[in-house]
């Protein structure tokens, strides 16, 4: 039972789990004392047999702030496998009422979550998929692009405002409101719309909207220089039929020697110079 707990927990135990394990306070110190297991806070260990990992990391943030912690923000967006670096600083989210020491490497945020709000993942206490999305997304290292890839591949809208909604008044609040209003309205014809501005801003001419090609409707054609620009909504706008034929017809218009550019809609709201830029080089 120990050795399944030390390898399912990366090397971290705490001392209630060791005394579950049969394990006296006694023998937790011998244990301590011969070098076998590191103390890494009061009532938290690691076996010092292994490397010291990111997840080893994380979980001794979270266990020895107690049973209520919670791996919250871009702590909780890795661990539920959102992003792919774990966080320098552990975001970990305690009861309001609490006393707990602050410490290097360890950021602690006091709130009280709802049971609906928090999951366990791989042994750890994290906040919920959708509540994790809308609160990384405003972290720094966060941002549009993990609330379009968790749209994309992991949740919904609606699951994400309802999250939104049950933790009015956190921090960071109004700026995932404004996330979350940018991706209802950011339908795949505003997005079409935002980039014809950004063209007749620029200067850009040469090019015709909503173009029948090959027997596709093609969102903006450049006829002179055989390029097709196709521009996509917010990920949840994309159904899976949708993104299906949008393939083949991007395959269509290779085949028939055309370029293809694709913008999203955060591509066109925070990388606009870019966007331009290609297009003037194409």
């Amino acid at each position: 039972m120990l050795d399944d707990i030390l390898r399912k927990q990366d090397g971290v135990i705490t001392m209630d789990q060791a005394q579950k394990c049969g394990l006296s306070r006694h023998a937790v110190d011998r244990l301590v004392r011969s070098g076998h297991w590191q103390r890494r806070w009061r009532g938290v260990f690691f076996v010092a047999d292994r490397e010291f990992s990111d997840a080893a990391r994380v979980r001794v943030a979270v266990l020895s702030n107690g049973a209520t912690a919670v791996a919250t923000g871009l702590t909780a967006a890795w661990w539920l496998g959102l992003t792919k670096f774990a966080p320098d600083v552990v975001e970990v989210t305690v009861p309001r009422v609490s006393n707990h020491i602050r410490r290097a490497g360890i950021h602690i945020r006091r709130r009280d979550l709802q049971p609906a709000d928090i999951v366990e993942h791989n042994g750890l206490r994290v906040t919920s998929l959708p509540l994790t999305v809308v609160e990384a997304a405003v972290r720094p290292g966060g941002g549009p692009q993990l609330l379009d890839q968790a749209l994309q591949r992991h949740t919904d809208l609606p699951k994400l405002w309802a999250a939104h909604l049950r933790n009015k008044g956190r921090w960071g609040s109004p700026r995932a409101r404004m996330l979350l209003k940018a991706a209802e309205e950011g339908t795949r014809s505003a997005a079409e719309r935002l980039f014809a501005k950004l063209l007749r801003q620029a200067g850009i001419t040469g090019w015709k909207a909503n173009q029948k090609l090959l027997g596709w409707e093609v969102d903006f054609l450049f006829e002179g220089d055989r390029l097709v620009v196709e521009v996509d909504g917010w990920a949840h706008h994309v159904d899976p039929e949708t993104f299906r034929l949008d393939r083949i017809k991007q395959n269509a218009l290779v085949r028939a020697r055309y370029r293809v550019f694709r913008y999203t809609w955060i591509d066109l709201t925070q990388y606009e110079d870019r966007v331009i830029a290609e297009i003037r080089a194409r």
